[in-house]
């Protein structure tokens, strides 16, 4: 028999602000959402994730291959 985990208000509340993260809500929407004063307060509710770390990859990598660089006579 497996074990089942215990679902509690904050639970879900917890599981919600992280899939909000992953999905590319910026942190200060989440505070929002969450009713939060402090954003520290709502980085609580989140945790890095292996999605968040690829979206995070995802958006630097986008970001970057937008610029140019020439270093001209560099040497």
């Amino acid at each position: 028999m497996r074990n089942k985990k215990k679902i509690t208000p904050h639970s879900l509340r917890h599981s919600y602000a992280t899939h909000l993260i992953e999905a590319g809500v910026d942190l200060l929407e989440v505070q929002k959402i969450l009713g939060h004063r402090s954003v520290l307060t709502t980085s609580r509710y989140t945790h890095l994730t292996s999605q968040t770390a690829r979206n995070s990859k995802t958006l630097i990598n986008d970001l970057m291959s937008g610029f140019s660089i020439d270093w001209g006579n560099v040497k």
